[in-house]
């Protein structure tokens, strides 16, 4: 099958990055980063071009100032530099695999990163090369769900693929509520009337009024990033 999408931003979360394992407090379970790059290169192989940002929680979150005593702000650049070590990651893994990729930064860090430049970025994925979006906006209070929602719409992104651990949107959350059911198709406005947390309000405003599609799907089961990709009902779609 042909893919139905031409460009797109993946969100990953820091914290699927864990894995099912936490002995020794290891931030990283190599054979889930295995699995994304091997899940990315499949499509990449069609032609997609692909950019990535992915979250920093498995290392640390620099939300909550009255439990940690760091101050929001602080905390936050503490966050950034955390989405920096998975994109690194990220990186190292795919091009183990053989895919050609570029770290772009928020935040200036020559040695092991590029700036982020939007034109620059484009042309990385009009070459084929995968580009990773580290460091969020590089500004504090705003969350790596904002800063996909910007580059998606700086990049010209055709969708937001939203990788969790749940495979779409529910009524509730369906790891707590075994009668939640899932949403194949939702509107911005009903997530909204609904109290869906799908993305935090900000990144899930610059999508609706950019008229950005996001699709939320699971992420840890093989072979579902190509499903997305070629248009199959796999994920909730909010448009």
């Amino acid at each position: 099958m042909l893919p139905r999408y031409k460009r797109i931003l993946l969100k990953l979360s820091g914290e699927a990055l864990i894995g099912s394992q936490r002995e020794g407090f290891d931030p990283f379970d190599p054979k889930i980063i295995e699995q994304y790059a091997q899940d990315i290169r499949t499509v990449t192989d069609l032609g997609v071009q692909v950019a990535i940002v992915i979250g920093g929680g498995n290392i640390y979150r620099g939300m909550n100032e009255a439990e940690t005593g760091i101050e929001r702000a602080h905390g936050d650049y503490m966050g950034m530099l955390a989405t920096m070590i998975n994109g690194m990651a990220m990186q190292a893994m795919l091009e183990k695999i053989g895919v050609y990729t570029r770290l772009q930064s928020a935040i200036q860090m020559e040695q092991v990163a590029e700036p982020y430049i939007r034109r620059r970025a484009i042309r990385h994925l009009e070459k084929g090369r995968v580009v990773i979006f580290a460091a969020g906006t590089g500004n504090p209070y705003f969350t790596t769900d904002t800063a996909g929602s910007l580059r998606a719409i700086e990049i010209k992104a055709d969708v937001i693929l939203k990788g969790t651990r749940v495979d779409g949107i529910y009524t509730a959350d369906p790891e707590k509520d075994p009668s939640a059911t899932r949403f194949e198709k939702i509107s911005f406005q009903e997530c909204i009337s609904k109290n869906l947390k799908v993305m935090d309000m900000t990144a899930f405003t610059l999508c609706m009024e950019n008229k950005l599609p996001i699709i939320v799907f699971d992420m840890n089961k093989p072979g579902n990033l190509l499903q997305v990709v070629q248009g199959s009902n796999v994920g909730t779609l909010v448009s």
